[in-house]
């Protein structure tokens, strides 16, 4: 009769601790995301240049690089610096990225049980909860179904000369040398922002969370570049 009621205890509370899992896990890849962001912005001010963190989502059920679809459950990300401290396009007319002219920051970043959302929620703009941080359009929020591709993405991996690409990265923030922070996709050129935002959700292989949402909000400033983590 004791094992009995055991079993049913573990029944019930089994969902709780998946739940609870799968918060932590998107929990931590929002400051791994933060933490890379911080990274890449850091490197552009100490070293008078800019950098650009590129984001990726492929199919968790394959091995890396995969274009398997559905393209969930893995997010990639990649640190590349400009060589000589330089835009290395001209915002005039801009291109892709001359990969020679960038130089590889680290290794690829990859998180897994996390998915690129783009938000559909509407927060009050006024507060430092997740419900109420500042609001950002979806434009400038980097998820699934936006922002607009970048018109200067780049490879990976870079060099000299250009190599094949495993992946090309068209969600990008771009830091400049006094740590502006913009997101790179086709709306009025990279326009600074108040406020932009990397959203995730959870996901259990390729399958997003929608039963147990845990959403995560990395939002960071324009003019400063400051990172911060909204969850719920």
């Amino acid at each position: 009769m004791v094992i009995g009621i055991i079993v049913i205890l573990m029944a019930l509370i089994a969902p709780a601790f998946t739940s609870l899992k799968s918060a932590g896990d998107v929990t931590n890849a929002a400051y791994n995301v933060k933490g890379v962001l911080d990274q890449a912005r850091t490197y552009a001010q100490a070293n008078n240049t800019y950098t650009w963190v590129g984001f990726f989502e492929e199919n968790v059920a394959n091995p890396s690089p995969n274009s398997a679809t559905p393209k969930i459950g893995r997010i990639v990300m990649s640190i590349v610096a400009s060589k000589d401290g330089t835009i290395v396009y001209d915002p005039s007319s801009p291109a892709k990225i001359d990969t020679t002219k960038l130089i590889q920051l680290g290794k690829l970043i990859k998180i897994e049980n996390a998915h690129l959302w783009t938000h559909t929620d509407s927060p009050s703009g006024a507060g430092s909860t997740y419900d109420t941080r500042p609001n950002v359009a979806a434009t400038y929020c980097i998820g699934d179904t936006g922002p607009p591709n970048s018109l200067t993405p780049f490879q990976y991996p870079v060099g000299n000369p250009e190599p094949a690409a495993q992946y090309t990265f068209v969600k990008a923030v771009q830091f400049s040398p006094v740590g502006e922070a913009r997101i790179n996709n086709s709306t009025s050129t990279y326009s600074l922002q108040t406020a932009a935002e990397i959203a995730l959700r959870p996901t259990h292989g390729t399958t997003v969370d929608t039963i147990s949402p845990n959403p995560v909000a990395i939002q960071f400033s324009g003019a400063g570049g400051n990172v911060r983590v909204y969850r719920r």
